[in-house]
């Protein structure tokens, strides 16, 4: 992968979305990840929160990060 280009929610498949300088894409299924990290509705809206106002901070904390301290220490 190179430089990241974009990173945008779509709406219409419910992925982050980022693209590269080298054409190479990664999708990231934010339903299938509020189904496997989030478990309250406090959780769901803090991830929904990150994608819609932060998409690339919410594709970090997926790819690089721990989701579920991270919701942990954001909803306690």
């Amino acid at each position: 992968m190179k430089k990241l280009i974009s990173c945008e929610f779509n709406i219409d498949t419910a992925c982050v979305e980022l693209r590269f300088t080298d054409e190479s894409m990664i999708s990231i299924d934010c339903t299938a990840v509020e189904d496997e990290v989030a478990h309250t509705i406090r959780q769901r809206s803090e991830l929904d929160w990150l994608v819609y106002n932060d998409p690339v901070g919410y594709a970090d904390l997926i790819l690089n990060g721990d989701p579920e301290q991270y919701l942990k220490a954001v909803t306690e």
